[in-house]
């Protein structure tokens, strides 16, 4: 089939604005349709208020405000026939097959040929869908079941029927792969798919027993939480997001579509409490609230939570159950114990971890779509057999036994075999014939997860590690905890320097943590300032500039590939790099004022050379400074990568990878062709910079927004040490200012800042609750 270069999306509800808007944010024009109203002066008006109410939506859907020009509206009367533009067709509309019927058929009339038509159902089998509609239809026909947000959201369930052309699955699933930036898993034509019907399995079953052993629901989520690698939200929590008005709907539609032998059916329990909520409108955080709400009596915002066995609301009760310490690196041992906790534990996850090992092979080929599916659907840290190795497969089957519970075929097989191995430096996982098959990543995808397994580290410190990743290409990763740099690891930078130059083509910045990095040490610089370590202090400062510019000016490129937040010291990474190949969910910005300090290892620099070139800014000395000045004294984070290009942070040679298991294959590609042909770019120009009278006119700024109650005392004087910086300090508007002179002016503003209580506070109260501090 053709490349798919415009997007039909049928249906402008939350789900279908907001997969409409994830492919506007892969750059790709999209057509929006929905019904129109009756008497509506705007026929358009339901897809254009979708769209018009993405724009407002936080978190947004829309990485960019280019990406929402991307959507083009329309509605399903007068607009059918531009179809036939389209090279793919989403259809989004409610959960009735015989509306989604009547629309294939109207769809199928307008269509070119060959072009693929895909519903994003989870509760109609496909067989259904496509009963009674012509084989090139049938032909032309998937399902890509998408996650709320679509935007945030990595999983792609892909089912395919048995008339599906294979070509046509293929080129939608690699769109969804590396467009869309989606894990793609393959389903099977069966109930719920995989995600959904595993996931709303385990909340029944979190609730149900939660009730039975008489725990409150702080405790319930404190169990199905940080022990077992969940999100925090657990049970209830998660409920309260999805929507408890949804979970009749969803488990009415299993209950209708699953075999009368399913374990399924062993959760569908009339329970009065959930009833009552949804009928009175607590039915989460869209409504007056759920099993946690806020009492907004008497003017407060006080958090209250449900009480399970009188469903009267009251303040939230800590936890007080000793046991789940360790517990993470101890499953077995939370599991096997008689306590309240333990019993909820084994409760839950012994009868899910066998519902899981049921769905192999009735929902999934093999167990690798399952662990996929969980982690990617519902954010689990390891999947369902992964959790299952941690506790022992033999283990679990012989619990599983005592009480009565059947043991799936999958573990039966398995016996005492853990069901992932690394055998000759390659991942395996096991089929159900009990033999082990090789964990084969899709084409162009490289990890350095994968790398490790082969190969040792070229330098390693406690906080860092240089990497050979083949084709004469070195990677750099940060290892300490949120990725922070610390003296380690800038000594390592600093060796990697010299052993790149020596022994490779390029060198990546690169590591697979949830953050790229969130800037120095905080912790290592409030000690040394509690002990007045000043020189130590100014000794790193310095040290840092020193490496950030050996790293801009060496000998070979560096290309940068940040995913998650790249704060502070990371963002300053980020512009010395030679390029940035980022994931498009890069949050970055220069933070430092935040927590009382300015950018010390060469960010105002960088910035005011990057704005200072840029052909939109007005000429004279003031505009450039004033606008980095409004950037990062609010200590602003971009919300994208695309919103980084708006910000300079990234430059219009740089890079965006959708997929986040494809960056580093990307940055790696933009490092060797860079090598090419390599000259390192040249010291920078000095700039002319607008002296006393900017710097007063930045820091009147921030005295009106004092004043107006929108800054600190702290902010203030913050607000000064920075427009010192980029104002030029004492240098007068027709003096050049070099770029060693911004490096003194940031490290004089650094010391300074550094040494007030205002600032040490600031960052004692950050480190401690991981919030800013207004003082």
């Amino acid at each position: 089939m053709s490349e798919i270069k415009k997007v039909a999306v049928i249906g402008s509800g939350v789900m279908g604005a907001g997969i409409a808007a994830q492919i506007a944010n892969g750059g790709v024009p999209v057509l929006l349709l929905d019904i129109v109203p009756k008497d509506a002066m705007d026929r358009n008006v339901v897809a254009s208020g979708a769209v018009a109410k993405m724009l407002k939506t936080d978190p947004a859907p829309f990485m960019s405000e280019r990406a929402a020009k991307l959507v083009a509206v329309g509605n399903i009367e007068d607009d059918l026939e531009k179809l036939a533009d389209c090279d793919l067709i989403i259809e989004v509309v409610v959960e009735r097959l015989d509306i989604k019927q009547a629309l294939y058929r109207k769809i199928d009339a307008v269509r070119r040929p060959g072009t693929p038509v895909s519903s994003n159902t989870s509760t109609i089998p496909l067989k259904n869908l496509v009963e009674g509609m012509p084989d090139a239809f049938a032909r032309d026909f998937l399902i890509t079941h998408f996650f709320n947000p679509p935007r945030y959201m990595r999983l792609l369930e892909i089912v395919a029927g048995p008339k599906s052309d294979p070509a046509m699955v293929a080129a939608v699933s690699r769109f969804g792969d590396v467009v869309l930036g989606k894990s793609i898993v393959a389903c099977k034509d069966s109930p719920g798919f995989i995600a959904n019907r595993l996931g709303v399995y385990w909340l029944q079953v979190g609730v149900l027993q939660a009730m039975d052993l008489g725990l409150t629901v702080e405790e319930a989520d404190a169990v199905m939480g940080k022990p077992l690698g969940i999100p925090k939200t657990g049970v209830f929590g998660l409920i309260d997001l999805v929507g408890l008005d949804l979970m009749p709907h969803i488990n009415a539609s299993l209950a209708a579509t699953l075999a009368p032998d399913d374990a399924f059916h062993a959760t569908l329990r009339d329970v009065p409490l959930i009833t009552k909520m949804i009928a009175e409108g607590y039915i989460g955080r869209k409504g007056k609230g759920g099993f946690y709400r806020l009492d907004r009596s008497a003017g407060r915002k006080d958090k209250q939570s449900i009480d399970l066995a009188t469903g009267d609301y009251r303040a939230p009760l800590k936890p007080d159950l000793p046991e789940l310490a360790g517990a993470e690196k101890n499953l077995r041992k939370l599991m096997a114990s008689d306590s309240k906790a333990g019993q909820y534990a084994w409760g839950v996850i012994g009868r899910v971890l066998a519902y899981a090992a049921s769905l192999v092979p009735a929902a999934a080929d093999d167990i690798t779509a399952i662990d996929d599916a969980m982690r990617l659907g519902y954010n689990w840290k390891l999947g369902p057999f992964e959790l299952i190795d941690k506790l022992g497969g033999a283990w679990l089957a012989e619990r599983l036994a005592a009480d009565g519970i059947a043991i799936p075929p999958i573990l039966s097989v398995a016996g005492d075999k853990p069901f992932y191995r690394v055998e000759a430096g390659k991942r395996q996982y096991l089929g159900l014939d009990g033999t082990y098959r090789d964990l084969v990543r899709p084409e162009g995808v490289i990890l350095l997860e994968d790398i490790k397994l082969v190969s040792q580290p070229v330098l390693k410190t406690s906080s860092a590690a240089l990497w050979d990743i083949g084709d004469g290409v070195a990677c750099f990763e940060f290892t300490g905890k949120g990725n922070a740099i610390d003296q380690a690891a800038m000594t390592l930078l600093h060796k990697s320097i010299k052993v790149v130059s020596d022994q490779f083509k390029a060198l990546v910045i690169y590591n697979e943590g949830s953050h790229f990095s969130l800037g120095a040490n905080l912790g290592l610089a409030l000690f040394a300032a509690n002990i007045a370590a000043w020189s130590e202090i100014e000794t790193l400062i310095a040290t840092g500039q020193d490496i950030y510019k050996a790293l801009k000016y060496s000998k070979f490129p560096v290309v940068s590939a940040p995913s998650g937040m790249a704060l502070g010291g990371g963002c300053e990474i980020l512009l010395h790099s030679d390029a940035v190949q980022a994931h498009a969910e890069t949050y970055t910005g220069l933070v430092e004022c935040g927590v009382g300090l300015i950018p010390g290892w060469g960010g105002c620099k960088e910035m005011l050379t990057r704005w200072k070139a840029n052909a939109r800014m007005p000429k004279g000395p003031m505009p450039t400074p004033v606008k980095i000045f409004e950037m990062v004294s609010t200590a602003t984070v971009s919300k994208s990568a695309a919103q980084a290009q708006d910000m300079l942070i990234l430059r219009a040679g740089d890079g965006i990878t959708m997929n986040r298991n494809r960056l580093l294959a990307d940055a790696k590609a933009k490092a060797l062709a860079l090598a090419e042909a390599y000259v390192p770019p040249p010291k920078l120009e000095p700039i002319n910079l607008p002296g006393s009278a900017g710097k007063l006119g930045m820091t009147m700024a921030a005295a009106s927004l004092h004043k107006r109650g929108l800054a600190t005392d702290h902010d203030v004087t913050v607000s000064g040490a920075l427009a010192d910086i980029l104002s030029g300090g004492a240098f007068d508007p027709i003096d050049p200012v070099t770029e060693e002179d911004i490096l003194k002016l940031e490290r004089a503003a650094f010391m300074r800042l550094i040494k007030t209580p205002e600032t040490l506070a600031r960052i004692e109260h950050t480190l401690e609750t991981g919030k800013p501090l207004r003082n």
